[in-house]
């Protein structure tokens, strides 16, 4: 975590940047390097980590920044552990046994899912609940912005990527998600909760705490990845978001 200004109430959350796998976790996935590349090429949202540090960079009040240090192939942070919805039956829960395509990664093996759960997602949870509840104190509300990217054709395990993919899908809760939330992301289209819905507050706030609101930002990566001066236009379009709700 990179800590902000004691006033802001703002959060950025980055949890699928990275490509890091713990010794455990890459022992217990079956490809073999090339093919955990490809998955890693795929499932990782590649510098949405510089997007949020440049954007906190850019705040005269600069906003909290929490990052996910390890790849969602160790566990996926914003995967409930006991979800039993769409996710679970594509593999992809908090301990994913399958990719992006439906490629089988690892085994079943409920002492060892019990185990990456215990060791990572707990503590990763904790950590993040004690942040918004922090901010909450000092504040008296807490914005949480999640940042990911997505790709511009749809991958096999979307199971709604049938849908519009504007260059910024804003992900929306009825409960969490306030109007000024949507209003826009600088000069990109956007449009709300397409191909992706939702966004991720912690289980203790979670539809209870109205004062903790949240919204998904899904950049789509060809915005950047061709370009590195889409880095800055991102991250400026993120710090103008993060001020304004600040």
């Amino acid at each position: 975590m990179r800590a902000g200004d004691p006033g802001s109430p703002v959060i950025l959350h980055v949890p699928h940047a990275s490509r890091e796998l713990t010794p455990a976790a890459r022992a217990s996935i079956v490809l073999d390097d090339a093919a955990l590349d490809d998955e890693l090429d795929h499932l990782t949202d590649a510098h949405t980590d510089v997007i949020a540090h440049r954007a906190a960079d850019a705040c005269a009040v600069r906003p909290w920044v929490f990052t996910n240090q390890l790849s969602r192939l160790v566990i996926d942070p914003e995967r409930f552990p006991d979800e039993r919805e769409e996710m679970l039956a594509a593999g992809m829960a908090a301990v994913y046994t399958h990719g992006y395509a439906g490629r089988r990664l690892r085994g079943e093996d409920p002492g060892r899912d019990a185990t990456l759960i215990r060791e990572h997602y707990d503590p990763y949870a904790r950590a993040m609940t004690d942040l918004v509840a922090d901010r909450l104190a000092a504040t008296g509300r807490a914005v949480i912005l999640d940042v990911h990217s997505y790709p511009a054709e749809a991958l096999p395990y979307e199971l709604h990527g049938d849908g519009p993919r504007p260059p910024v899908c804003l992900g929306a809760d009825d409960f969490h998600t306030p109007p000024e939330l949507l209003t826009g992301f600088g000069p990109f289209a956007v449009e709300v909760n397409t191909p992706f819905a939702g966004c991720y507050v912690p289980l203790r706030y979670h539809r209870r705490e109205p004062a903790v609101t949240a919204l998904m930002i899904e950049i789509r990566r060809d915005l950047y990845v061709h370009d590195p001066r889409g880095l800055d236009e991102l991250a400026g379009a993120l710090a103008v978001l993060a001020a304004t709700v600040s």
